[in-house]
């Protein structure tokens, strides 16, 4: 365990598995904390020097009054310095359009791999509002956590009522409310990314090294065209499907792949 101090003096916690293989850090989606990639970080050890981070405001890691997306990217740009790069980026649901950012604005990465970035790029869900980090705010300012998740889970994900019912119920819930303060963090980095239109070709341009896009062939619609769409912008970009899968992907599925993609094999 260890931390680096980011651009702006957040103190960004990681924890390193393994330490014969070349650098792969791990980029963590919306309210997880790098626990959440544990049993991943395990899996691929054996292979790599994993860095396993709390991204900024989750887990250990500190946070600052004032949020940007070049902040976040900061953070990574610190792990990567210490860790000494060009590294190896794996980044998952928002996690993987946060390392997608990275990468274009030129954060030392020599292989990307990505898993269901949740972008809405038609009609197979419905897009996010305009309001929605506005409302999150709102809900966040008057210090109701709770209303937050409902607003993310049902506007954010989609997901029916009845379903964030049954969440409330079990102990992940209590995690989420402490890290929901976050919630308008990833809005904002999703936020012109999921208006059900398709992607901007020219956003990701710079982005020239080789791309994995993951995807489970057992979930979401609008994941599975989100994967298609991104994969499509470049001879750079490969798609992969992932068989039985859905967004909450298991990591004894994913670890082979990524440990593919990553060694050449």
């Amino acid at each position: 365990m260890f931390t680096v101090v980011s651009s702006d003096g957040t103190p960004v916690a990681c924890e390193q598995h393994g330490g014969s293989g070349p650098a792969l850090i791990l980029v963590g989606g919306t309210l997880m904390p790098r626990a959440r990639h544990t049993p991943l970080a395990a899996a691929l050890a054996q292979d790599f020097t994993v860095y396993n981070y709390d991204r900024r405001g989750r887990g250990d890691s500190g946070d600052h009054p004032r949020y940007e997306v070049r902040r976040e990217i900061d953070d990574l740009d610190a792990l990567i310095e210490h860790v000494g790069g060009p590294v190896q980026l794996f980044g998952m649901s928002s996690g993987a359009v946060l390392a997608l950012e990275a990468v274009s604005r030129g954060s030392a990465v020599s292989a990307l791999a990505l898993y269901e970035p949740p972008f809405v790029v038609d009609g197979s869900r419905a897009p996010l509002p305009s309001d929605y980090v506005d409302r999150l705010k709102a809900l966040l300012a008057r210090g109701d956590t709770s209303a937050a998740l409902t607003h993310f889970l049902t506007v954010g994900l989609a997901m029916p009522p009845a379903a964030v019912d049954g969440m409330r119920q079990t102990p992940v819930w209590a995690a989420w409310e402490a890290a929901a303060h976050t919630l308008p963090y990833d809005g904002l980095l999703m936020a012109d990314l999921m208006s059900g239109l398709p992607l901007p070709r020219d956003r990701w341009s710079g982005v020239t090294i080789p791309v994995l896009v993951g995807h489970g062939d057992a979930g979401e619609a609008s994941m599975t065209h989100a994967a298609r769409e991104l994969a499509s912008h470049g001879a750079n970009y490969t798609l992969h499907t992932l068989p039985g899968q859905n967004h909450n992907v298991d990591p004894n599925a994913l670890a082979p792949v990524l440990t593919a993609f990553f060694t050449g094999v």
